[in-house]
């Protein structure tokens, strides 16, 4: 019987586990991919905004730098993992949760063995991030191969034809990636100027790029068709359609977290803010002994959380556990 068992190992679930550990709590980190499999999906040159020490976790986080890189963050949280000694168990990802006599009993099911291995846990923690569900276009050929929700390096698209959706700050960062290695780049979005929380010193990089032509934008317009050659946009409001050659379509436009399993647990989750019902003085959600942790406190604006303040999750919700009154064994 675990004291917590932890749902995702990104940056804000190993920080429920370090804080854990320093409680003295019986904790288990899944994750149905990597440790912080999350970053994988950054870019991979990616700087990070942040300085390190509002990254760390329990150690020093030690660069040679300003600013750390991505391959630094991915090493620095693996050597987090090792050095508090975190039972992560990569590569199980939870299928079910249900409520038990004396918490919760979870089912993980790893590629390796038959059948899934069942966990009983008396507190749960749901740290599960945002990155696995992407906002969909919801047009005709999305699901087509040369189509991605995510954006990793440019150098597969030398000199192609790339039409890259949304205006956000991963758009703009790949669109410009995309220019510096000859990539034709159109950049389509439904807004008539980049996004408001576009990074301020990205800004005139992309004004620039623009100005220039390396980069076409088609603003206040839509993409409403994806074909293997090309797609179809819309401008709004008049409604006129424009056909842009594409070999490929980076559909940058955001994610959004999966609740399920919250909402099988009974967590009430705001309609229009996607915030799960909770305590932000100690993460606990409507449910009790159910936690949240990360930018899924956030909802639909992820830009609120980050790995600065969603780090401080854990300690929150391990206070309040050794909070609570110790548990009666029966007779006792």
């Amino acid at each position: 019987m675990l004291d917590l068992a932890v749902i995702g190992a990104g940056p804000c679930g190993l920080a429920v586990g370090v804080a854990a550990k320093r409680a003295h709590l019986a904790c288990s980190l899944f994750d149905k991919g990597p440790v912080v499999s999350s970053l994988l999906r950054y870019p991979l040159y990616m700087t990070f905004f942040s300085t390190p020490e509002r990254l760390e976790i329990g150690v020093p986080f030690v660069i040679a730098g300003d600013k750390p890189t991505r391959r630094e963050a991915l090493a620095y949280y693996r050597r987090v993992a090792e050095h508090f000694e975190l039972d992560v168990r990569q590569y199980h990802e939870v299928v079910r949760v249900k409520r038990a006599p004396e918490g919760f009993e979870l089912m993980a099911r790893h590629p390796g063995t038959p059948e899934p291995e069942t966990i009983r846990s008396r507190h749960l923690v749901c740290a599960t991030g945002y990155f696995e569900s992407p906002n969909l276009l919801g047009v005709p050929g999305e699901d087509l191969p040369h189509v991605s929700h995510f954006f990793v390096e440019p150098h597969p698209y030398w000199q192609q034809r790339v039409v890259v959706v949304g205006g956000g700050n991963s758009a703009v960062e790949a669109a410009l990636e995309l220019s510096r290695v000859n990539a034709q780049v159109t950049m389509v979005h439904f807004l008539g100027d980049f996004d408001r929380g576009v990074k301020p010193w990205v800004l005139p990089d992309i004004t620039n790029r623009v100005k220039e032509g390396r980069v076409a934008v088609r603003w206040c317009s839509r993409v409403v068709e994806i074909a293997r050659s090309h797609v179809v946009v819309r401008r709004e409001p008049d409604g006129d359609r424009e056909t842009v050659p594409a070999d490929f379509v980076l559909a940058l436009t955001g994610y959004r977290a999966d609740l399920t399993l919250l909402r099988s647990l009974g967590v009430e989750v705001g309609e229009t803010t996607g915030v799960p019902r909770h305590d932000p003085t100690t993460m606990e959600t409507n449910v009790p002994g159910v936690y949240i942790a990360g930018v899924l406190s956030s909802g639909f604006d992820a830009n609120k959380i980050f790995i600065e303040n969603g780090r401080e999750h854990g300690g929150r919700i391990c206070d309040h556990l050794k909070s609570k009154p110790p548990r009666v064994a029966p007779g006792g």
